[in-house]
């Protein structure tokens, strides 16, 4: 694979090829360039306060495009050292698309049309598909939108698609479920059922620095106050700072590596602290990020699943 200066076996399942179909025909306004997330941010912190995440609540609002996306490729490499991704390769990471998407998903999510409010929001899970390598010298169309309100036993979940086009082709997608936790009638708000697949065996340990936080922050933008310092973590009911959790997804998939047509799911279960030390899991298909130590509390879980190449 081309360096940027010159710039196992699987099949795609059918629900993800009609959802991919469906992308494909997304229509939304076109922006000139990715908005800035302080002022998004900011916004959605005033707005919070006057929103109340109720069981059935709705949201039909438009979604938005960004066409003819180029990326820029020195904060580019920037994020492939946060995260732990070789740099230097003409490909962009699995996750960085999100990276992408993410000015786009909050403008959406921090409008007053939008029903849950921003503060508090928890991202529960990311699904990505790779339908082939894409290059980091590329012209994209980046589209992304609220596709479903959906109950959740703790509250309400919204849940943001993101689709990368190339020559009108989705070669990129996500899923991101973001839970707005409100009281639910007649659920019980208890624990997510425990996996029935055996153990993985440990494969590294990491030490995080307390500046982990910051460094993402500045490579994604994402400057949420729970991930910059102990004191802004404390105001908003945190012990200390905590990773960013598509920090934590893209650590362990730059450690545990994807095929280059690839399907990925990611479910984020407790905040990673800062600093401190977490042990990955592993299996070549199945991995967790764990805290180290033997009881250590698992933080997330993910699998890796080869797909069918596009084309």
């Amino acid at each position: 694979m081309g360096g940027r200066g010159g710039r196992k076996d699987g099949c795609d399942r059918p629900e993800r090829a009609s959802r991919r179909r469906e992308a494909d025909t997304v229509t939304a306004p076109a922006l000139s360039a990715p908005p800035a997330l302080g002022p998004l941010l900011a916004r959605g912190a005033l707005l919070s306060p006057f929103k109340r995440p109720r069981p059935g609540a709705a949201f039909s609002g438009d979604g938005l495009t960004l066409p003819r996306l180029r990326v820029d490729l020195a904060r580019l490499a920037a994020y492939e050292r946060v995260c732990g991704f070789p740099t230097g390769d003409d490909a962009l990471p699995i996750t960085y698309p999100h990276v992408l998407g993410f000015p786009l998903a909050m403008r959406i999510m921090s409008g007053r049309a939008f029903p849950l409010p921003l503060l508090g929001l928890v991202h529960t899970s990311i699904t990505l598909t790779r339908h082939r390598p894409l290059p980091a010298t590329g012209t994209y169309e980046l589209l992304v939108h609220v596709d479903r309100l959906t109950p959740h036993r703790r509250g309400t979940e919204a849940v943001v698609v993101t689709g990368l086009r190339q020559d009108g082709e989705t070669v990129w997608e996500s899923e991101s479920a973001y839970l707005a936790r409100h009281r639910t009638p007649g659920q019980e708000a208890g624990q997510a059922p425990a996996s029935t697949e055996g153990p993985l065996p440990v494969v590294d340990e990491w030490r995080l620095g307390a500046d982990v936080g910051r460094r993402y922050g500045t490579v994604s933008g994402d400057r949420n106050p729970i991930h910059l310092s102990p004191l802004t973590a404390r105001l908003l009911g945190f012990p200390r700072a905590i990773a960013h959790g598509m920090w934590t997804a893209a650590r362990c998939l730059a450690a545990h590596g994807t095929p280059a047509a690839a399907h990925v799911r990611v479910d984020f279960r407790a905040p990673v602290l800062l600093p401190g030390a977490v042990a990955l899991a592993a299996d070549g298909r199945r991995f967790e990020l764990r805290g180290a130590g033997e009881e250590g509390r698992t933080h997330l879980r993910g699998r890796v699943e080869p797909v069918a190449p596009a084309g």
